[in-house]
């Protein structure tokens, strides 16, 4: 099972062995702290390819995270921070040996990978949410086995791509020439900080009952320029008038060529028979669902 779930996950098995050891605590008189906080690393579906120069993950492929501690538990029965949408970032934050390392800078893919890393590392592979059928709307208990989570490079891994691309010196890709308008979305991948600008928009036009705009507002976050041009204006006047088919097909290279964690895994509803393959719940819940 080690072998499999570093080659997916790049999460090694709870019991394959003694992991390394980080820093021991300093202890208050009559306690005896003297054991080491394990630790362990995290593969980055990013393989540090696509983090800016000078960012500490910058060409690594690996992450070193310690163990969590009741501290962490706190903070995932934070009611404050659930109700924020704060408690991956403060959990994510406070297991990072290197504290140099901005949160909110991390890309969404490798974001992900950690997330995963703790709950298999602290709680076991094995996870068993009440998911709603997408078709009967009937609430079941399912059983997902997290080591089958697999680890996408992105482009080096593309398959039957219908638009040509092509990888800048900079870390973003060139989606060429969409078949309508002809233009080239030069795109990035995106990190905790864009996601969150996102997620911070789609809540401010909900409270403001303006019309919603998930799809426009996703390419937005994730284009840098179109031929050539970085205005942001102009940017989104050209994103408003995209044809569907090139915005379709937009969405769908996009998504085949950034790197990624495949939370999809085959449901099958216990009442209807219906069956699919959903993306796992990824809420605080996930860390306590087989309590």
């Amino acid at each position: 099972m080690s072998t499999r779930n570093e080659d997916r996950l790049g999460v090694q098995d709870p019991n394959a062995g003694a992991s390394s050891p980080a820093p021991v605590a300093q202890a208050p008189a009559g306690l005896d702290f003297s054991f080491a906080m394990p630790t362990e690393f995290v593969e980055l579906p990013s393989k540090g390819k696509y983090y800016p120069e000078g960012h500490p993950l910058k060409g690594k492929d690996s992450l070193e995270i310690k163990h969590m501690t009741t501290k962490e538990e706190d903070i995932l029965n934070s009611e404050t921070l659930i109700r924020q949408g704060k408690v991956f970032d403060r959990l994510i934050t406070s297991v990072l040996v290197d504290k140099n390392i901005n949160t909110d800078s991390l890309l969404v893919a490798d974001k992900n990978a950690i997330i995963v890393a703790l709950r298999a590392h602290n709680y076991g592979f094995d996870y068993v949410p009440t998911v709603t059928c997408p078709k009967c709307g009937t609430e079941s208990e399912q059983e997902f086995d997290l080591s089958t989570c697999r680890s996408y490079s992105g482009l080096e891994e593309a398959e039957e791509l219908e638009l040509e691309v092509e990888a800048t010196e900079r870390g973003t890709f060139l989606i060429k020439n969409l078949p309508t308008c002809k233009w080239t979305f030069e795109v990035k991948t995106i990190n905790g900080h864009d996601e969150k600008k996102y997620t911070e928009g789609v809540e401010r036009k909900k409270k403001a009952k303006l019309p919603e705009d998930l799809l426009s507002s996703q390419i937005l976050t994730f284009t840098v320029a179109i031929d050539e041009v970085d205005d942001r204006p102009t940017i989104m006047k050209a994103v408003s008038v995209l044809p569907a088919r090139d915005s379709r097909l937009l969405r769908s290279t996009y998504e085949k060529i950034v790197p990624s964690l495949d939370l999809k895994q085959q449901f099958t509803c216990k009442e209807c028979n219906h069956s699919e393959r959903i993306n796992l719940p990824f809420t605080a819940e996930f860390f306590w669902s087989n309590k």
